[in-house]
């Protein structure tokens, strides 16, 4: 016997899931969106807020209830109860729209994931339409950033795809138009023209740095460089690497424009010993400076300048034009305490109108590689001193951040930084969904407090 018409709709609806809830996690102080809060439930889910700060709680045996949630934000957070609980009771509703305001403690503020699939994942749950095509990775490592060729090239070191745990171990790379830059507010929808290849019948990441010998391959130092006839050439080193982070072989590298590609033109060093010292090479971070005589430089920093070379092609191209430079164990600190750097970059304020670097700290607390820090200094030589803590971390690593002078502005004191956020090395064995082992970017203004007035 048929279901008479007016039964029909109450059976589709009854059917149908209910709508997630939705949950907008925003900062207390002025209601921006926060993304990377995670929200965890008694029984162990786990919700995190997404480039626009959203959440869609979808919850079916908590719906219509009050539920409690555990807050952690990684320089975000609410008050303690007085169980010493910091968390928010939120009742689920389909449809309804409920908000969790955090406070920020953190000088840093973090504007979102530049990085990995699902960057609007629960937004689009919620039918909402933000975000571009998805990037064709899911977490990468590391990153470089360089003007080449009438564009802004990006590099990344071992990259995960979602159709296999071992993805692109040969670096990826990707293009922006010089002109792209990040919003100064969430939410973060930086979109990169990745290099690509199919596999499986899907795009992935296709490696660009290709070099003979077993193991992964590390690129680092890039820097576009005239030579003697004025054409731009892409340079920079490469490491292969074996075991447990053992580079056994370094190369120099040039960028192929016609192929997208690097090539290694010699190698400059092989592991002869186990224990043979690594030489100083023109490695990390690539950054220009003019000495007080007039001569142009290229300084190699990670986080502090260890190697200068002349800005050409030659001179990085001679190695009996290779400098080494030595870089302080140990920064003073605002308060006066010591903080002994360990991966970062340095880079030219022009709103300070002053050099500044931001480094994770060795060993810091409460995480031994999550404690970001930035330093000042009037030359990239140094001293460097009045170190500021802008970021820290629970029970995870934010290591070898980066500054990113191609967005700061004499106009503006902001400074923007991105770094790897991922639960190695920190002994976390719950990685954050989405978000772990991914590029997280930072802002930091200079007006604020902590850094005083100068």
């Amino acid at each position: 016997m048929p279901f008479p018409r007016a039964i029909l709709p109450c059976l589709l609806a009854a059917a149908l899931p209910a709508a997630p809830t939705r949950i907008e996690v925003v900062d207390r102080e002025d209601g921006w969106p926060v993304p990377g809060v995670e929200l965890r439930t008694t029984h162990g889910l786990r919700l995190v807020s997404d480039n626009a700060g959203v959440i869609a709680a979808d919850i079916p045996e908590a719906e219509g209830r009050e539920c409690w949630f555990e807050v952690i934000g990684h320089g975000y957070g609410v008050k303690k109860d007085g169980f010493g609980y910091a968390g928010v009771r939120l009742t689920l509703r389909p449809g309804v729209t409920s908000k969790v305001e955090v406070t920020r403690t953190s000088v840093a503020r973090r504007l979102g994931r530049l990085t990995g699939s699902g960057l609007f994942a629960e937004s689009r749950r919620l039918g909402d339409t933000a975000g571009g095509p998805e990037q064709p990775l899911t977490g990468c490592d590391s990153v470089f950033a360089v003007d080449h060729g009438g564009a802004r090239l990006w590099f990344w070191g071992d990259t995960n795809v979602l159709r296999y745990p071992l993805g692109n171990f040969h670096m990826t790379a990707a293009r922006t138009s010089p002109s792209a830059a990040p919003p100064d507010r969430p939410p973060l929808d930086f979109r990169y023209a990745h290099f690509t290849e199919e596999r499986g019948g899907q795009a992935a990441p296709r490696g660009v740095c290709r070099l003979e010998g077993d193991g992964p391959t590390w690129a680092t130092g890039m820097v576009s460089l005239r030579d003697a006839g004025g054409a731009p050439r892409l340079v920079g080193v490469a490491a292969k690497i074996r075991g447990f982070l053992e580079a056994y072989r370094y190369d120099a590298v040039e960028w192929d424009d016609a192929k997208e590609e690097f090539r290694a033109t010699r190698t400059l060093w092989t592991r002869k010993a186990k224990d043979e010292p690594l030489p100083k090479l023109p490695e990390g971070h690539a950054v220009r400076w003019t000495d007080a005589g007039g001569r142009p430089w290229i300084l190699f920093c990670n986080p502090f300048p260890t190697l200068r070379c002349p800005d050409s092609y030659e001179g990085w191209a001679d190695r009996a034009q290779w400098e080494t430079l030595e870089a302080p164990a140990t920064v003073s600190a605002a308060s006066g305490a010591s903080v002994r750097p360990h991966t970062g970059s340095t880079a030219w304020h022009p709103w300070l109108k002053r050099w500044i670097a931001v480094f994770v700290e060795r060993d810091g607390q409460p995480s031994a590689l999550g404690e970001v820090w930035i330093a000042q200094a009037d030359s990239p030589l140094g001293p460097w001193g009045g170190a500021v803590k802008v970021a820290t971390h629970e029970d995870y690593t934010f290591y070898n951040p980066r500054l990113m002078p191609e967005y700061f502005r004499p106009d503006s004191p902001v400074a923007l930084f991105e770094g790897t956020y991922t639960a190695t090395f920190s002994g976390n064995r719950r990685p954050t969904p989405r978000w772990d082992y991914n590029q997280v970017l930072h802002r930091v203004d200079f007006t604020h407090a902590a850094f005083g007035r100068r």
